[in-house]
């Protein structure tokens, strides 16, 4: 109920309504039709970088964009042939193609042994060394690793050089080569591929001795033996069984005495295994 007041205003008489709830409309809006179109149209430069990116290149690939046309042009280092275009047309997406090597009918490609080595093939490795310089003038670098191991393990029980004598205990006796710890009758092995030149007693301490030359001045022997298991003249190959070890001529207990000899001078023998 109303009041009239003197100035014609009407003045309420009774408590205020109540403000109307506010109601909230949480409807989805209506969806871009053309959203997903605009999504798969990317452009030049975008194919760009995701096919520089897909293929690995990432910074390396050289980009050219022309003031004209937004031609885009890619060098990349690939192995096959590369080529993508842009669907729209405004654009085009080249890869450098590798050319084809030929080479004429009478060219000589030459697989020989000596030419072609590999890890899996240290004889090659060795006969290329001793044939590429004189066996004297090999240096450690060159020269380590490419002999076999004599022995399954290499354990060094007496290095090589001057020592104290283990038979008469005096000082400075040179140790010609490298005494590796093996019980008697282990096998012992051929370092490389090689003929047989000796095959017997060594007078001077190596007790029984085998010694194979394996060309341009190269030798190993094999002494202290129990038995050999090869005879002069044979040609053995690298890892065969050639021996088993000993104790025999100046020896104190079973073991491989190993010598790598170089225009019939003696050498470290860790500077060929």
């Amino acid at each position: 109920m109303t009041t009239q007041t003197a100035r014609g205003r009407r003045r309420a008489t009774g408590p205020a309504p109540e403000p109307r709830p506010v109601v909230a409309h949480m409807a989805e809006r209506p969806r871009d039709a053309h959203r997903d179109e605009r999504r798969r149209r990317r452009s030049p430069f975008r194919q760009v970088t995701e096919f520089a990116s897909a293929s690995g290149v990432g910074q390396k690939a050289g980009i050219a964009l022309a003031a004209t046309g937004l031609v885009l042009t890619v060098t990349v280092p690939v192995t096959s042939p590369v080529m993508a275009s842009n669907p729209g047309g405004s654009g085009a997406l080249s890869a450098a193609v590798q050319p084809d090597v030929t080479a004429a009918a009478a060219a000589k490609v030459d697989f020989s042994r000596t030419a072609v080595t590999t890890k899996g093939d240290p004889d090659g490795k060795l006969k290329q060394l001793l044939s590429a310089q004189s066996v004297g003038s090999i240096t450690r670098a060159a020269s380590a690793g490419t002999l076999g191991g004599p022995l399954d393990q290499l354990v060094t029980a007496s290095p090589y050089g001057y020592r104290v004598s283990p038979i008469t205990g005096g000082a400075g006796e040179f140790h010609r080569g490298q005494d590796f710890a093996a019980q008697c009758g282990t096998a012992v092995h051929a370092a490389a591929s090689g003929t047989v030149t000796f095959n017997g007693w060594h007078p001077f301490g190596g007790g029984n001795r085998v010694v194979i030359d394996h060309g341009n001045g190269l030798e190993t022997t094999y002494n202290h033996l129990s038995s050999a298991s090869v005879e002069v003249g044979q040609k053995v190959s690298r890892g065969d069984v050639v021996a088993m070890s000993g104790t025999t001529g100046a020896s104190t207990g079973c073991h491989l005495h190993f010598e790598v000899m170089v225009n019939g001078d003696v050498v470290d023998p860790l500077g060929w295994l």
